[in-house]
């Protein structure tokens, strides 16, 4: 197992076992200590999705603690799954994804689902001629995230679709933004 993903399955491990989360252990490379992203870590069960939790921007002070802190919430707070148990633990496999930062773009053409994972946002409605937002009924600032290369998701309509919907988003309704990013995938 790759250094990424046994470092999420420890910090899983030690947190329910003993309800601690743990240090970034000593050894690990500079790369985990100084480099700071948005992490994303997925728990699957037998080949089915069971928890993925994440951050597409840095929260913590480097990706050792991103990862250590994702996953026990991809665990234990993903509110599509009940918390895991002790007992699944034999049968868990996990990926790691390491963000890149997101970009804004221009065009659709720009996405292919295989390659870029996306964000959309909403946008707030700007009254003509001034700067006053205007409420039209909706939360303002909705947003929603997909991964790339989903089993699945294979045009850049149904990546919009399945991210809007996620969020919440009513693209028929609600003005959007679109970001990409790249990721680096472990598993």
């Amino acid at each position: 197992m790759n250094v990424y993903c046994q470092l999420a399955k420890d910090a899983i491990k030690n947190y329910l076992e003993k309800g601690e989360i743990i240090k970034p252990p000593i050894g690990l490379s500079q790369e985990f200590l100084e480099k700071k992203s948005g992490v994303f870590v997925t728990i699957n069960k037998n080949g089915q999705l069971r928890g993925c939790i994440g951050t597409y921007l840095p929260t913590r002070v480097n990706i050792a603690e991103e990862i250590i802190q994702n996953a026990i919430a991809a665990a234990a707070e993903d509110y599509r799954f009940g918390p895991i148990r002790k007992e699944e633990l034999p049968y868990l496999s996990y990926i790691v994804y390491i963000l890149g930062e997101p970009e804004l773009i221009k065009d659709i053409i720009e996405l292919d689902p295989q390659k870029y994972g996306i964000i959309v946002k909403t946008t707030p409605i700007i009254s003509a001629g001034t700067e006053n937002v205007v409420f039209n009924g909706y939360l303002p600032y909705k947003s929603g995230l997909l991964l790339p290369d989903l089993e699945g998701v294979d045009t850049v309509e149904e990546q919009i679709s399945i991210t809007c919907q996620k969020g919440e988003i009513n693209p028929a309704k609600e003005k959007i933004i679109i970001y990409k990013f790249t990721v680096e995938k472990y598993q």
